[in-house]
């Protein structure tokens, strides 16, 4: 595999154990978070992160396997470029649905290399 490939996805794991280090000792409810301006922002970063990473591989190597590859991608898009559409609620389920997932699959793929 492509070295740059292999750093881009040590890039989205990096990315998604440091968000979840946000968390730690942190009362998993949506309330919470909705009143957190730090932790909206820092989650907005991260998943900028995340795209980025993920379109550069797709960059080099089009026809990259990861599922939902081109919804991370729009979803960063949408938090730079659509800044004003991201509630919230959208960030909350990103980070309990959707990071989680990405997780597993960038780890399982990490693990064959």
């Amino acid at each position: 595999m492509d070295e740059y490939i292999l750093t881009y996805l040590q890039d989205v794991l990096d990315a998604i154990n440091e968000l979840e280090s946000y968390f730690i000792d942190y009362p998993m409810q949506f309330e919470n978070f909705e009143n957190d301006f730090l932790r909206r922002s820092a989650t907005e970063r991260k998943v900028e992160i995340m795209g980025e990473a993920i379109n550069r591989i797709l960059k080099i190597d089009p026809t990259f396997k990861l599922p939902n590859a081109k919804e991370i991608i729009n979803t960063r898009n949408r938090v730079i470029h659509g800044y004003d559409s991201v509630t919230p609620e959208f960030l909350w389920g990103l980070i309990i649905k959707h990071i989680p997932i990405l997780k597993h699959d960038i780890e399982q793929i990490l693990s064959k290399y």
